[in-house]
């Protein structure tokens, strides 16, 4: 695997993937996309060989709407995917007010702008199906390091030492070496 088409037949072949793609199409959410983790789990999987895949347990649902800001229609969104799929734990964050979480940062343009700016290259990837459910990749900093299995800073995280701190952090407690030991970690 080594490009966007070959990430998108990769989410295709995915039942579960599929699932939850369409369970957040269902939300017609602007800017609306699963991102993070469970996408990068399941290319680090399929890299490492690994024919059982890394269940969904947590999937992270971003979207950007700046004339909504409500925290508590985030959780409601939340709190309606765990019943409709309770065996999975929603995170659901609207991009527009999330800024606020990171050290110095100006508010996000949109959501695919936010995902540039998550702490580690391999976790900045979303997915989305379109309106004719056809799988949207959104890559801002491309998919060499996640398909190559490299783990680096973001530039955006990278131009600061207190959000160096969060990326190396997330390094130290996230242990994914134990499951994916080919990882390379490559430091600012």
């Amino acid at each position: 695997m080594q490009t966007v088409e070959d990430i998108k037949r990769l989410i295709k072949s995915d039942e579960q993937l599929m699932l939850i793609l369409s369970q957040v199409q269902t939300l017609c959410l602007p800017d609306c996309w699963i991102c993070a983790g469970i996408l990068r789990a399941r290319v680090w999987d399929y890299q490492s060989g690994f024919i059982t895949k890394t269940p969904a347990r947590d999937v992270d649902v971003v979207y950007f709407d700046p004339n909504h800001l409500d925290y508590d229609f985030e959780q409601k969104i939340q709190h309606d995917l765990s019943v409709e799929n309770p065996s999975v734990k929603w995170e659901v964050k609207n991009e527009a007010r999330m800024h606020t979480h990171n050290p110095g940062t100006e508010p996000y343009t949109s959501t695919i702008d936010a995902i540039a700016k998550f702490p580690e290259t391999p976790t900045a990837i979303g997915a989305r199906l379109d309106s004719n459910d056809q799988i949207v990749l959104a890559a801002p900093l491309g998919v060499s390091d996640l398909v190559s299995m490299i783990v680096r800073p973001t530039p955006f995280c990278a131009e600061s030492e207190e959000r160096l701190i969060i990326y190396r952090k997330r390094i130290s407690t996230k242990k994914w070496q134990k499951r994916w030991p080919m990882l390379r970690f490559i430091e600012a």
